[in-house]
Parts: C-alpha cells; structure tokens; sequence
C-alpha cells in the first residue's frame, strides 16, 4: 500500500492534496465534502483587509449622514462596532470549520498595512486558525517603487508576523519577484514555515462596448504547472522549509510532478471547480496507481528525486532547455505546410 502521509507547516497530512482558497472552502458544507473525498488540509479564502476597512468605513457613513437631523432616531441603532464588518464572519468560519473538519484548516490573509496584517494576524490565530497563508497579492505598478524597496517591505512584514504569532504562516508567492530564488532564501531567514507556489494574478480586460475595464476571472489550465514545476525543481536544494506547489494541478500526475519536484503538498481549486468535489479521490488514485507503477512506497521517498540537484541535467531546469525546445519545435514544422494551406493554394 502506497502512503500519501507528508507534512506540511509542520503539520502531519494523510496526503498532500490540499484544497486551496476558492469558492469551495468558503462554504461549511462543501468543507465536509472535501473531507469526505480525500482532502489532507483546507485553506479559505483570503480576507481581505481593504475590503473590510471599506464595508466598515461605509456602515459608519450610512449611520452617520443623518446623526444630526435625526439624532432621537438614532439612538434606536447599535454602534457600528456591533456589526458584522467581515472579520466577525471570517473569524466564525473558522471557529466553526475547526468543528466540522478534522483536517488542518488553514486560513488566509491579504493586508494594506503593517498594522492591519498584525491586527488580523492575531485575530485569525484566536479564532483557531491551524496556520496561516500570508497573501502578498501585490501588484507593483508603482513606478517610484523600486523591487528592491518592495521586497525589503515584505521581509519585514513576514518577520513581523511571524514574531506576533504561534502558529506557522506560509508566504504565497508571485514568480514576478525580480530574483526569486534569493527572495525565497530570504523569506526563509525571514521566519517563514513555506512558500506557496504561485500566485495567480487576474488581469482585466476591456469592454470594447462601454470601455470599461473589467475583471477577467480565467481558471487554471494544467499547461501552467510547468511554472511552479521550474521553479520548486530549482529551490528545493536551498530551502529547508515547506514548500507547495499551486497552479495547474488537474490531475494526480500533475500531483506527482511537482513532488518529484521537490514539493511536500499541491494545491488545486480549479480542477474541482470544473469537476466537481469528487475529482479529488480522482487525483488520489491516480497519484497512487502512478506510484505504483514506478515503485515509489510513500511520498518521502518521491520528494525532490527529480530536483534540480538529483538530475544529470541540473541546467535542465533553467535557460539551457530553451535551445531545445527550439531546436525541436522548429524541426517539426521544416518542410511542413503552413496551416490552413496546402501547396496547390500556393
């Protein structure tokens, strides 16, 4: 019998199939059924600390526009403090997610400022959180912010965190940083417990009607893993931490991939959006039987025995395979016809 059992965190999962943030581990009763098809561990969506500051600062305007005209009036509503603002809701999923599941619930934040990553840090740790995914959604469209500045500011925060909680936190990553591998180096020494692997930004589109800009949510295809699968390969030698692999797992070879890459769990959401919360026992059996076949017994022995410090070919990894690619896609069409045309078309 294969064993799945890997950690993660820290933590001892069954598998490493985690369910990441979407709209399925948001909803109490789809949790369940992630539990039930085989998941290891649940991350939730992220909180977002803009969204929070600015459902609060809106209440208050609500109740405050007529605070002088109808002062008696208002004396019948609660403070704005009484009210679900969102960190309230957050706070009780988590609560009650950790009655639900028995699996590590994972929870996971977005901030705008050192003050509130801290405030909210501390608060999803009180409520129950077993770990911690810190968000860096950051788009550093800023010109007059240079990379160096941005990735210092994230050091520090991560540092900060990690000294304001117990429990571990992973960093979920972009693969924009300007030199990735020292910046996951440093986001080790920094304090962190892992790194997820990647971040997928939603770039807008245009309305060619109303030419508005618009968001364009696209999911994740399985030609993406070959992202994360470059870069865990690359890493996996100078990290001691955690390391996940997100971003185009489909299907349990997409699975085995990125652990022989070196990752310790992989991460779909896209893959159960389109088929369902039952597709996991699918990627459970696959990973299984393709372990089977190539007689690996567990997940430790498969870990990073394809990385870049076990391959003949280390340079494999990096800008070498790019003339053979080349090389071999461009072999494939000398001689042939273009598409769409036969010779007598001219």
């Amino acid at each position: 019998m294969t064993d799945l059992h890997t950690k993660y965190l820290g933590l001892s999962l069954k598998s490493p199939l985690v369910a990441s943030a979407g709209p399925f581990t948001g909803d109490l009763d789809r949790m369940a059924e992630l539990e039930e098809a085989g998941v290891a561990a649940i991350v939730l969506p992220s909180l977002f600390e803009e969204q929070i500051e600015h459902d609060t600062l809106e209440i208050d305007r609500l109740f405050s526009i007529h605070r002088e005209s109808f002062g008696e009036a208002m004396s019948f509503f609660p403070e704005v403090d009484d009210y679900n603002s969102g960190i309230d809701a957050y706070m009780e999923m988590i609560e009650k997610a950790k009655e639900r599941v028995d699996v590590p619930v994972i929870a996971s934040l977005n901030g705008t400022n050192i003050g509130g990553w801290l405030k909210y840090a501390r608060l999803l740790e009180g409520a129950g959180a077993d770990a911690m995914e810190l968000n860096l959604y950051t788009v550093a469209a800023n010109p007059l912010i240079d990379g160096a500045s941005l990735e210092r500011e994230h050091l520090e925060l991560v540092a900060l965190i990690g000294e304001e909680v117990s429990i571990p936190i992973a960093v979920k990553l972009s693969p924009y940083y300007s030199s990735l591998s020292a910046f996951a180096v440093s986001l080790q020494e920094a304090g962190a417990s892992g790194l997820v692997m990647f971040n997928r930004f939603y770039s807008p589109d245009l309305n060619l009607e109303t030419l508005d800009v618009m968001p364009r949510i696209a999911l994740s295809t399985p030609e993406e893993l070959r992202l994360p699968l470059r870069w865990i390969g690359i890493l996996r030698e100078h990290l001691s931490i955690s390391i996940a692999g997100s971003t185009g797992v489909h299907s349990g070879f997409d699975s085995a991939k990125l652990i022989l890459a070196g990752a310790d769990v992989t991460m779909t959401t896209s893959s159960l959006l389109i088929h369902g919360v039952q597709h996991l026992t699918t990627i459970e059996k696959q990973l299984r039987e393709w372990m089977v076949e190539h007689d690996y017994e567990s997940v430790e022995q498969m870990r990073g025995a394809v990385a870049s410090d076990a391959v003949a070919d280390p340079a494999a990894y990096e800008r070498a395979n790019y003339i053979g690619n080349i090389a071999s896609f461009t072999s494939q069409f000398v001689g042939a016809e273009p598409i769409g045309l036969s010779r007598k078309d001219g």
